[in-house]
């Protein structure tokens, strides 16, 4: 009895598909490493979802500084003198406008790099980083007065001590603004530094950035201007 006739066995797929398809797998990592990949429950991209439970855990963080804060500055007992004594109310004004123009002009560089404007957007960045550095400098200068000239140190007493940590811990997170703002407009200068296709990046710094206005906006209210006026 002869054997049945051989199965042919199909032909194998072609090369270019194969080259097709590893270059589409090529790109697709390629998008998942530029753009981040989203949260599977709540579809934001992971990293911006890290940020926000970072800044959340800082909300609290600054809550409790200021409930401290709150808690020592109106006690009596305690050496002078008391921060709200000795408060320059116009001068920190000041000093919190510059701060809160640098949300506007944060805003403003997202704005540009949406738009594929590298020139504005470098602009924008390096006066927000400059707008952060004038109210630090603002920060040194009022620690500086309440040091030399009315003697309130760390250790002069609870108040005091609650006094410079809770400002002192904001301007450190000024600080990493500015840096990371000045790290952002070094990018930008590069070929391909900042681009639409990149923005999570300048997203990220902003929100930071509009955080440390926000937690400066409580400060700036509840220990100036409340505790001066009590």
């Amino acid at each position: 009895m002869s054997p049945g006739p051989t199965p042919k066995r199909p032909p194998p797929a072609p090369k270019e598909a194969a080259v097709s398809e590893a270059a589409h797998g090529a790109v697709s990592l390629e998008a998942a490493a530029a753009h981040g990949e989203e949260h599977e429950s709540t579809g934001i991209d992971g990293r911006k979802l890290g940020m926000w439970l970072l800044l959340s855990s800082e909300f609290l963080l600054f809550g409790a500084l200021i409930s401290n804060y709150l808690l020592y500055s109106t006690r009596p007992g305690f050496a002078g003198p008391y921060p709200a004594e000795i408060y320059d109310i116009p001068f920190t004004s000041v000093s919190s406008f510059v701060l809160l123009m640098s949300s506007l002009t944060m805003v403003l560089a997202h704005n540009a790099v949406g738009r594929g404007d590298k020139g504005a957007t470098r602009t924008w960045l390096f006066a927000t980083a400059a707008l952060g550095a004038v109210f630090l400098g603002g920060q040194v200068f009022e620690f500086t007065e309440f040091i030399v000239h009315y003697d309130m140190t760390l250790s002069t007493s609870p108040a005091a001590s609650a006094f410079y940590v809770l400002t002192g811990f904001h301007g450190a997170h000024v600080a990493v603004g500015v840096i990371m703002l000045l790290s952002l407009w070094g990018l930008s200068r590069r070929p391909g530094g900042l681009s639409e296709r990149r923005g999570m990046n300048l997203e990220l710094v902003g929100l930071y950035w509009h955080f440390v206005d926000i937690v400066w906006i409580v400060i700036f209210t509840v220990v100036y201007l409340l505790s001066a006026a009590s």
